[in-house]
């Protein structure tokens, strides 16, 4: 038997101090999560990151550098994910954009706020990313490779 974990991306934007979250419909409950979802066949990492945040939130990013890469075992089904999260910069709004299905929409908070409604957090790494993005944690976007 194989055995694949799902590789996800996911996005710590910061502005003025505040952070680009969705608010989203996960298993029936509305949950925040930063800008997130899964690597699409033949796409890089960094461009998933790019696509991921626009579909989910209408912001154009440039991710800039890797905050971390995280392993997490979902409770539920047992399924492996493998999350790589990046630090992104805001480059362009475009209000107008339709996001994904299940996205309620797109916030701005302080960690103070996120901390404030920890029982709404998709899963524990919403905190823990943003906690290791504010901690310093910073690898060039060079440790990824594409062959």
């Amino acid at each position: 038997m194989v055995w694949t974990p799902r590789v996800t991306v996911a996005a710590i934007v910061e502005n003025d101090g505040r952070f680009l979250f969705v608010e989203e419909i996960a298993e029936g409950r509305l949950v925040l999560n930063q800008p997130a979802g899964h690597l699409e066949h033949g796409e890089s990492l960094i461009d998933a990151c790019r696509r991921e945040t626009l579909e989910e939130t209408g912001w154009s990013v440039e991710p800039e550098s890797v905050v971390g890469l995280y392993r997490r075992i979902e409770p539920s089904s047992g399924l492996t994910t493998l999350r790589v999260c990046f630090s992104a910069r805001a480059v362009e709004h475009y209000p107008g954009q339709p996001l994904d299905t299940g996205i309620e929409r797109a916030v701005w908070l302080d960690r103070d706020q996120l901390v404030a409604c920890a029982d709404r957090h998709r899963t524990p790494l919403v905190l823990r990313c943003l906690d290791d993005y504010l901690a310093g944690a910073r690898h060039p976007l060079s440790l990824l490779t594409q062959a």
